[in-house]
């Protein structure tokens, strides 16, 4: 099929090399940025290809519409949006780009721990207020520390990589084998449990990684450690985490995703016309706690990640036409 024949419905806004790359070389663009999930699947069998981010999923229904469908872009870094086994059922082609962000992950994940270990987010704000507190505010250095990584694709290689320069030993547990390289070396999970004096979550959300991190997966350390998740919130029990970090289990946690968002990332909880009257209390527990450092799910989200997330997932639509 040549590119001028393939349309492409892109449905979420991305950076505009994207629209612009694709249109240059030949293939057809058009933008529906607001109809409903129904709406777009009333029209979606004249489209070859969609460009996505996370608006709304693509289930079997979905693709069942989709009949002329011939590959689905996701940019980011995760594809679960998507009914990934169906799709590729119906010969579809999936597109996702974990190398678009994965450094911004990696410098993100290290930039909380090294805040965590130095309480800088906590220093600041009594500063700020007007107290001069040193003794009350002592860190802890990263060197002879041992950092234990679950999940060694992108992401935790990018981390791995960033941890480097530290004196430090990093660990990593993956499903995979044979994925340890000079950066990490791959381990047990016993193993990792036993030596960690720091864990980061590197993994997608599936049913493998759903609420992995509860109270039996935290107690089973050998030792108190930080956690850092840059990963997905439903990987990790919120209360169970809120249990650990008052026992002291936890010493600190660096959130950048939270089990409650919705799963398109962009909201907390439901929409702001379904916003619960209370909010749980786990959750109000981290947003007072001087332990805790929270981001909006935004450790792939810088202004040049925009960009290589976009080329990426070009590149990649380039070449399946080639």
């Amino acid at each position: 099929m040549r590119n001028k024949d393939v349309k492409i419905l892109h449905i979420d806004s991305n950076h505009p090399l994207l629209w612009k790359q694709l249109e240059q070389t030949g293939f057809q663009n058009e933008a529906d940025f607001t109809s409903s999930k129904s709406e777009i699947e009333a029209k979606i069998q004249d489209y070859h290809g969609i460009v996505i981010r996370s608006r709304f999923t693509i289930d079997k229904d979905f693709i069942d519409k989709a009949t002329n469908l011939q590959f689905i872009a996701r940019v980011g870094a995760g594809l679960e949006s998507i009914d990934c086994e169906y799709a590729e059922s119906k010969n579809i082609h999936l597109i996702a780009a974990p190398e678009g962000n994965r450094n911004a992950v990696g410098e993100h994940a290290l930039g909380m721990l090294l805040s965590l270990m130095n309480k800088l987010n906590r220093a600041d704000k009594m500063v700020r207020e007007g107290h001069w507190i040193r003794e009350g505010n002592r860190g802890h250095e990263l060197e002879g520390k041992t950092v234990g990584l679950i999940g060694y694709g992108n992401m935790g290689k990018s981390f791995a990589k960033k941890l480097s320069g530290f004196d430090v030993e990093v660990l990593c547990y993956d499903i995979l084998s044979q994925v340890g390289d000079d950066y990490a070396r791959q381990v047990s999970l016993p193993e990792l449990q036993a030596k960690a004096d720091v864990l980061s979550l590197h993994i997608p959300w599936t049913t493998l990684t759903d609420k992995l991190i509860n109270t039996n997966f935290i107690n089973a350390f050998a030792k108190p450690f930080w956690l850092i998740n840059t990963s997905r919130g439903k990987n990790v029990v919120t209360d169970d985490l809120v249990e650990a970090l008052q026992s002291g289990k936890i010493l600190g946690a660096g959130l950048d995703v939270l089990e409650y968002e919705k799963l398109s990332f962009e909201n907390l909880f439901l929409s702001s016309q379904e916003q619960p009257a209370e909010l749980p209390k786990a959750f109000e527990y981290l947003l007072q706690a001087e332990n805790v450092l929270l981001t909006p799910h935004i450790a792939g989200w810088t202004f040049e990640s925009h960009q290589k997330l976009a080329q990426t997932i070009v590149d990649k639509i380039i070449l399946k036409y080639e």
